[in-house]
């Protein structure tokens, strides 16, 4: 299975993989009205990390044995038709036990609007995530594990 992995010493802070993300989970798919209202604005489902000079965007993983669907009490936390590991929002409480395991840190709460958990879903609409397409320095690479 594809998933996204960080090329740490390509990043350099640009965030376009930030914007390409939130683009592409607006209801519009348009930059200019997704970031026009920041109460409505998708949050990004990557999660950018700086420190000094280093950078990178992390998000799922997509582990074989992803914990956070164990640790979900609800059953949210599944993994779809394609084998990618999703958040069921109409089922997630919030507990936040997804967040606790996950051996990435790679979901984040979105308590906005509601209490659910957050992640890469691998945007399922497109055959390359908008991040990897997105990202012009390549720091970010959709293939498998080699």
């Amino acid at each position: 299975m594809k998933r996204v992995y960080p090329v740490e010493e390509h990043c350099m802070a640009c965030r376009r993989c930030e914007v390409a993300c939130i683009v592409e989970h607006s209801p519009s798919k348009d930059p200019v009205k997704a970031y026009s209202n920041p109460a409505t604005r998708p949050l990004n489902r990557a999660i950018f990390e700086e420190k000094g000079p280093r950078s990178f965007s992390l998000m799922c993983r997509q582990c074989e044995d992803a914990p956070c669907i164990e640790a979900c009490m609800t059953g949210a936390m599944g993994r779809d038709a394609r084998g990618v590991v999703v958040v069921d929002e109409g089922r997630c409480v919030g507990c936040w036990m997804c967040l606790m395991v996950c051996p990435y840190g790679a979901l984040q709460r979105e308590e906005r609007t509601r209490k659910i958990s957050l992640k890469c879903d691998l945007c399922p609409d497109r055959e390359t995530p908008a991040c990897v397409e997105a990202c012009t320095n390549r720091a970010l690479v959709f293939e498998d594990e080699s």
